[in-house]
């Protein structure tokens, strides 16, 4: 399990992390010419509701695909485990009119997914996509349609790039939906500076990785951006072994913040929608020793003065466009904090790459 000095550069997941940039490109590009995409923006006459489902990282991706999905598309969306709809089909609403479904699985062998995706389709009659990362997959039997973007594939056991890749497709393809090929645009752009943002991000939470120990990390975000927390939380829990939260921003303040001392690694996730209200939590719990950690695209003095460390992307775009690399600095200290400990990124503890049930 042990990894030697420096060893991590050499790992596929560090690798992986840092060739999201370039990966985004060839995704966004392969979008273009994909029949499924296509499928995905056809107009109905009734407007639908979405029903966004995977297991662990890919239900947080759910969780950030469907905000992204109402937001861009003005259709009700939300997120559900695809254990929930196992155990609780009911819940899922299927009375609800033209409900439409997209299961979501880096390697399309997920059980869970898989058998969600069964039950939705021919159980419940439910229009069902796929979005996966491998070809000719099981979840690709269970849907009416799949979209297997092979590009974002990894090796790892963590999920990284596939993550990202997975949420910026389903944000390129509710915009194609909507009509609004500026937000298209935007991505292109943003995918493509990205990449130049990389070497000072790494550099960045290496040192600050390096510099500090903390006893428990917390991510906060509202809004698309909880999505991002709870990935963020289940990141450093992954590749560090840590004990890590995730909450709604303003809600730390309603209870958790009791847990706030100097061993607190406070990360928040800065929305432009949000921003002051924001700020005010970061500002306070800065007050109650914790350590606070600003992930923004563009970040002001007010959110300077309450932060140990600043993590700016200068992005273009809107909080949307910028959503999937707010992950990223969350990614690299999930790394640099399992390297710290000597653990070896591509074998996490405990972790197998696809959770397959008997």
């Amino acid at each position: 399990m042990a990894i030697a000095p420096n060893g991590h550069a050499q790992s596929d997941t560090y690798k992986e992390i840092l060739s999201q940039g370039d990966v985004w490109q060839s995704v966004l590009q392969e979008l273009k010419l994909s029949a499924f995409s296509e499928q995905m923006s056809r107009s109905n006459n009734r407007k639908p509701s979405w029903l966004f489902v995977g297991c662990g990282t890919s239900f947080y991706l759910a969780d950030g695909a469907a905000t992204s999905w109402t937001l861009l598309t003005g259709e009700p969306a939300r997120a559900v485990p695809g254990s929930e709809i196992l155990l609780y089909p009911a819940l899922t609403r299927p009375e609800a009119a033209n409900l439409h479904a997209v299961v979501i699985s880096r390697s399309g062998r997920t059980s869970e997914a898989v058998r969600a995706a069964r039950l939705l389709r021919k159980e419940m009659h439910i229009p069902t996509f796929g979005i996966t990362c491998a070809a000719k997959s099981a979840l690709e039997a269970e849907c009416d349609s799949t979209l297997a973007l092979k590009t974002a594939d990894e090796m790892s056991t963590v999920m990284t790039r596939s993550f990202t890749s997975m949420l910026i497709s389903l944000q390129w393809m509710a915009a194609r939906r909507a009509g609004n090929a500026e937000f298209c645009n935007s991505l292109e752009i943003m995918a493509a500076q990205f990449a130049t943002r990389m070497p000072s991000l790494t550099e960045q939470m290496e040192g600050f990785v390096e510099r500090n120990t903390f006893e428990d990390y917390v991510f906060l975000g509202q809004g698309p951006f909880h999505g991002i927390a709870r990935e963020a939380a289940l990141k450093v829990m992954e590749m560090s072994c840590s004990y890590s939260q995730s909450f709604h921003t303003l809600e730390f303040r309603h209870g958790p913040k009791a847990i706030v001392t100097p061993r607190t690694a406070l990360t928040f996730f800065l929305s432009q929608s949000g921003r002051q209200a924001e700020l005010e939590v970061l500002e306070e719990m800065k007050e109650l020793g914790g350590v606070t950690i600003a992930v923004c695209n563009r970040a002001d003095e007010n959110v300077r003065r309450a932060s140990d460390l600043v993590l700016e992307l200068n992005l273009p775009g809107d909080e949307l466009t910028v959503l999937a690399p707010h992950i990223v600095p969350s990614q690299l200290m999930g790394l640099f904090a399992g390297v710290g400990k000597g653990l070896n990124p591509d074998q996490p503890k405990n972790l197998t790459r696809v959770v397959v049930l008997d």
